[in-house]
């Protein structure tokens, strides 16, 4: 419930208040009072705000992946993801680990005809990001979509669950 710095780089949740927003969900007084604690709508989005106003979203804060005490961002892994040349789509959760509390999943789909392995995507990743954002476990698999084409993570946390 505190401002944060406006230099591009403090994350804070992105929350707002006026004559757009909702009033309430219907019908669930629990969860309107807790999307709108301290009179501000909470997102649930995890941003930075810029010097001239600009907000960037990084994250949502049910995507943040927790290991060993730091914060990873699940969109900056899929960022990395993305830019290898062989893949289509990818999606990151958070996967149970015993001595970490939380380890980077990847799921991916590979571009028609290309070909990678799991130590091919982490490689790439050990480039591209801290070694502690590097997924340790990669899936290759059709990714589950909604009939808009949004990538169901809530799936793929219940998959990574058992990978």
């Amino acid at each position: 419930m505190k401002p944060v710095a406006r230099d591009g780089e403090s994350m804070g949740e992105v929350m707002f208040r006026g004559n757009v927003v909702m009033k309430g969900y219907l019908k669930n007084k629990a969860a309107t009072t807790k999307a709108f604690a301290g009179g501000w709508f909470h997102s649930g989005d995890l941003g930075v705000m810029h010097p001239d106003g600009y907000i960037q979203l990084k994250d949502r804060s049910k995507d943040i992946i927790i290991s060993g005490g730091e914060n990873i961002s699940s969109i900056e892994v899929e960022d990395a993801l993305y830019k290898h040349p062989a893949v289509q789509a990818a999606a990151v959760v958070a996967k149970p680990d015993d001595k970490w509390g939380e380890t980077p999943c990847a799921f991916v789909e590979l571009k028609p005809g290309q070909q990678a392995s799991a130590e091919d995507i982490m490689q790439w990743c050990k480039k591209n990001l801290a070694g502690y954002k590097v997924p340790r476990h990669v899936v290759f698999t059709e990714l589950p979509k909604t009939s808009t084409g949004k990538i169901q993570k809530f799936k793929l946390r219940d998959l990574a669950k058992g990978v």
